[in-house]
């Protein structure tokens, strides 16, 4: 329950020693989120090789934020989890539920739909810029697979998954 991220330039390192890992491995990166003390990745293993990816990667981030804060031992509270995925169902609900965690904090609990979408829009850390926007694309993400659902990689793709997510949004402060 311990930040895992000291500053921007830990998440910068972090995200860089990602695209590293998965062009290493072969990973396919469909979307992301850097909270401060867990981040969320959405990826696709071809080869098969999650545990080989996920021990070179949580050991090179590890290995950088102790030299760097001058610290040693465990970063991590526990081994990743994961969750095997059905495409065709799940992608979309997967890559919105990873894009919303920045309003899932406690200091947003009580703000209105309007300022969680302000928030949501203006946090750097994750990579619902690109779905929002083409021009915002990050270059290490696999933005087909989920645009995909909604007809490709297109403007109104782009407009259809943030109606759903924002609608998500919307559901889910009425419980």
């Amino acid at each position: 329950r311990k930040n895992i991220f000291k500053n921007d330039r830990d998440r910068k390192k972090f995200l860089e020693l990602l695209v590293q890992s998965l062009d290493i491995y072969s990973i396919k990166l469909f979307s992301y989120v850097l909270m401060n003390n867990h981040f969320h990745i959405l990826i696709e293993t071809p080869l098969g090789n999650l545990s080989e990816f996920m021990r070179h990667f949580n050991i090179t981030y590890t290995g950088y934020y102790n030299w760097k804060h001058k610290r040693s031992g465990h970063l991590y509270q526990g081994r990743y989890k994961s969750i095997l995925v059905e495409k065709d169902a799940y992608l979309t609900i997967l890559s919105r539920y990873i894009h919303l965690n920045p309003v899932k904090i406690k200091t947003l609990a009580k703000s209105t739909v309007e300022e969680k979408i302000s928030a949501l829009e203006s946090y750097p850390w994750s990579s619902l810029h690109g779905y929002l926007s083409k021009g915002k694309k990050l270059l290490f993400i696999d933005y087909d697979m989920v645009l995909g659902k909604y007809e490709g990689d297109s403007g109104n793709a782009r407009e259809k998954y943030k109606e759903d997510l924002y609608s998500e949004l919307v559901s889910k402060m009425d419980i």
